[in-house]
């Protein structure tokens, strides 16, 4: 079974998840200015991935790039992947690929722990991807303790490039934020991104 076979309620009685729908996860949250690199970036392209209108085009046009930013902010100590096959336990339906999995390890060839942050890409509808990204969170918790780098908390987003909704795992509760962000706030998803995956 894939990641993407769990729905909400699949994966809270799967796994015993409680979910906290009530939190403002980022109230606090002090702004990054995207680079002018990035501001040109998605100027340019976020009409072109409205225009194509696939999940494909919107990660590769707007959700990559910002990634990447956050990449570029923390000088490199974070990896990125993209589509990578993530088989934690196929037993418990959790192995398939996950869209994007942030780690704090900077080895770029191969997934290492600690796992941080899990960005699932959704055409249109983000609720539609709750299940799959709290399913792939609670995986990258798994395999950060067979990897012997336990984490408390681990973060999640659900993006369809223009429309960001976070979530955190911390023990068996699943914090969806309250909020959504929007691209024209991409001072605050770069800041959230940019906490939740630096050492």
């Amino acid at each position: 079974m894939a990641y993407s076979n769990f729905t909400l309620s699949k994966v809270k009685s799967d796994f015993a998840i409680i979910t906290d729908e009530t939190q403002d996860l980022f109230a606090d949250i002090t702004p990054v200015q995207p680079s002018e690199l990035l501001s040109l970036v998605l100027k340019d392209q976020i009409p072109l991935a409205s225009a194509i209108n696939t999940e494909k085009a919107r990660s590769e046009l707007v959700i990559m790039p910002i990634l990447m930013e956050v990449r570029r902010l923390l000088k490199n100590q974070i990896s990125i992947f993209s589509g990578s096959s993530f088989e934690v336990d196929p037993s418990q339906g959790l192995d398939g690929r996950c869209d994007f999995i942030l780690s704090r390890s900077p080895e770029q060839y191969y997934i290492a722990s600690p796992v941080l942050t899990i960005v699932e890409a959704k055409n249109e509808s983000i609720p539609s991807g709750l299940g799959q990204c709290i399913a792939t969170m609670f995986a990258a918790r798994l395999f950060n303790q067979k990897e012997g780098n336990p984490t408390d908390t681990l973060y999640g987003a659900v993006t369809t490039g223009m429309d960001w909704k976070f979530l955190k795992l911390q023990g068996q509760i699943a914090f969806i934020d309250s909020n959504d962000y929007y691209i024209k706030e991409i001072d605050k998803i770069l800041a959230i991104l940019f906490g939740n995956s630096s050492p």
